[in-house]
């Protein structure tokens, strides 16, 4: 009979610190503990609000790769939400508000693996 193995699951990151991001801009790189993720986004606000968020991946914990795990583009009446999921090997991972617009515009970026 083999050896047990036992797998980590059910972790959720905020990837920007509360009240979350109100200005274009990266967040820290946080440690992803399993190759296996998902990326959930929401920009709330007043009226019309935007929001375009790149998953960055790092080997390192300092440089971001050329190229962003994923693009999340946001767009709404007070809100909007979306997400998607990766199966990636990088032990870094942080969001990239690249672009918000909407009065009181407020970015929320959570990873869950």
């Amino acid at each position: 009979m083999g050896q047990n193995v036992w797998v980590k699951c059910g972790t959720v990151r905020n990837l920007f610190e509360e009240p979350g991001a109100t200005a274009t801009g990266a967040s820290d790189f946080k440690y992803k503990d399993s190759p296996g993720a998902t990326y959930h986004a929401t920009v709330t606000g007043t009226g019309a609000v935007t929001a375009t968020i790149a998953i960055e991946m790092s080997n390192d914990g300092v440089n971001a790769l050329e190229t962003a795990a994923g693009t999340i583009t946001l767009s709404g009446t007070t809100s909007s939400t979306d997400g998607f999921a990766t199966d990636a090997a990088w032990k870094y991972v942080r969001a990239n508000v690249t672009a918000i617009s909407g009065t009181g515009a407020t970015v929320q970026v959570y990873m869950g693996t």
